[in-house]
């Protein structure tokens, strides 16, 4: 049965890949890089950006029965996420998501139209307006109360991401339901850790090369639907106690806030009716896009500080000067956040280095267009490497090296694209930026990180990272400032 399975997907594959050609025929179309095997890289990023020395920025890889068109450079993926974006905007209908989403109406997944306008419209609004009296203050608390805990474990090792994943969960949590509860902040963030293990799973993965497998027994599919449906009734239950409490014309987080704009009227919201499963999913984007995405961002930031301890020691002097020592960097609000030009200038260029979702999510073409010259037909599936553009050294002076002072030049430097571009640009842009200021802001004035015993982080991410570029695990020693130990780089 398995060979009979394994010669019908042969003579499919064969089969599409000869009408694919007679249909494609006249067109131009990106180089085609040779090899079949080219997205099980371990390091896929680099992978793709090294064959675009050889084939250029834009070029095919076969994935599967069809090609995906790789974008290596920031030109071109201005070029079709910005100038070109609604040829560019939707996105491909994989097996995996569709098994995530449970045919619920997702945003970050969703393909492009009219009712996903309106689903981002009202997601973004409750981000910004639902919480805008709210969101600063709340990050300001939890990063004070962040370092008054870790203070308690001044000397001993510490888990920094861990500790990172909780925090940024805890503030999602908060945003999105209005509780700090820890049980409930402790469930989400487990339920969001065995989410993304279970989906970038092999046996999940493989299904998109091979789509026969799906009809065969597969212990990772019952394991993601097991995970889904725990992440649902999470939700569910949420949902069912704020419709209880609700009152109509005030919010006090981000869900009272989606749910009371379902009363907006077909008119106002473009073809088709938002329901409440838009709102469930936007609340499931949230949790999975903003907490380990910040989080490991976070750990990128100390870990290239831990190999750069003058930067460290150039932060602390910065935050000392502008805010004096011993205030709280709660005292500076993010409004004036140009007043500490080289903190900026260190998140930038760890955003550039190690953008967390290094080959974003996949688009696909709505209907024929082209880059560059080359012909795109309508549903091709589109990979833009974003960490592959961000080490583009046509934009960059010393691509490869960490040094945030490029950032300080006024005008000579481009801005990193860590979180996209265009239509599909990272809902929750504004919130990450926020955290990273202000936690580092905290961290840095607080303590003086130390490597635990000496030995420094690696910075290569870990190998098959999936959709996160994800961090060799590490731990840390915290000192606290002020207590006349050596700094960074002193007494090392």
């Amino acid at each position: 049965m398995l060979l009979l399975g394994l010669l019908l997907l042969a003579l499919l594959a064969g089969a599409r890949l000869l009408w694919g050609q007679w249909t494609r025929r006249g067109l131009h179309l990106p180089p085609l890089a040779p090899g079949f095997l080219h997205l099980l890289h371990p390091n896929l990023p680099s992978h793709l950006l090294s064959l675009a020395r050889e084939l250029g920025p834009i070029y095919r890889l076969r994935y599967g029965l069809q090609d995906v068109v790789v974008l290596n450079s920031q030109q071109s993926i201005e070029e079709a996420m910005l100038r070109k974006w609604v040829d560019f905007a939707g996105r491909p209908q994989l097996l995996s998501s569709k098994m995530v989403c449970q045919h619920c109406p997702d945003l970050s997944l969703g393909d492009y139209s009219l009712l996903w306008k309106a689903h981002k419209k009202l997601s973004r609004s409750a981000l910004l307006l639902g919480t805008r009296h709210s969101m600063e203050p709340l990050v300001q608390q939890l990063a004070q109360e962040f370092c008054e805990r870790l203070g308690a474990r001044a000397g001993a090792p510490v888990d920094i991401h861990k500790e990172f994943s909780l925090l940024t969960c805890g503030i999602i949590c908060y945003l999105t339901f209005g509780s700090k509860e820890d049980t409930l902040v402790q469930n989400i963030h487990s339920c969001v850790q065995d989410l993304m293990n279970a989906w970038e799973h092999w046996s999940i993965q493989i299904l998109e090369i091979v789509p026969f497998l799906r009809f065969f027994p597969n212990p990772g599919v019952r394991r993601l639907k097991q995970v889904v449906e725990a992440r649902d009734h999470i939700v569910q239950q949420q949902l069912r106690q704020h419709k209880e409490s609700l009152v109509a014309g005030q919010w006090r987080d981000m869900l009272d806030y989606m749910l009371q704009g379902l009363g907006q009227s077909r008119k106002d919201w473009g073809s088709g009716q938002l329901r409440e499963g838009h709102v469930h999913m936007a609340m499931v984007d949230l949790f999975i896009g903003g907490t380990e995405t910040t989080a490991t961002t976070l750990s990128w930031a100390v870990a290239f500080l831990l190999h750069h301890p003058e930067m460290q020691r150039r932060l602390q002097e910065e935050l000392d000067l502008e805010l004096g020592p011993g205030c709280s960097a709660s005292q500076l609000p993010y409004k004036d956040r140009m007043r500490l030009p080289l903190l900026n200038a260190t998140i930038a260029e760890v955003l550039r280095l190690r953008p967390v979702v290094p080959l974003a999510l996949p688009h696909r073409t709505t209907r024929p267009s082209s880059i560059f010259g080359y012909d795109i037909p309508k549903d091709t599936t589109i990979i833009p490497n974003i960490q592959g553009a961000n080490l583009d050294a046509a934009v960059w002076e010393r691509p490869h090296e960490f040094w945030p002072d490029r950032f300080l030049q006024p005008g000579r430097c481009p801005r990193e694209l860590a979180f996209g571009c265009g239509a599909r640009v990272c809902l929750g842009e504004p919130l990450a930026r926020l955290e990273l200021f202000v936690v580092l802001s905290h961290l840095l004035q607080a303590f003086t990180v130390l490597p635990l015993e000496g030995a420094l982080p690696s910075l290569q991410p870990q190998p098959h990272s999936g959709v996160n570029l994800l961090m060799q695990p590490f731990q840390v020693q915290l000192q606290p400032r002020g207590l006349g130990a050596p700094g960074p780089g002193q007494g090392q």
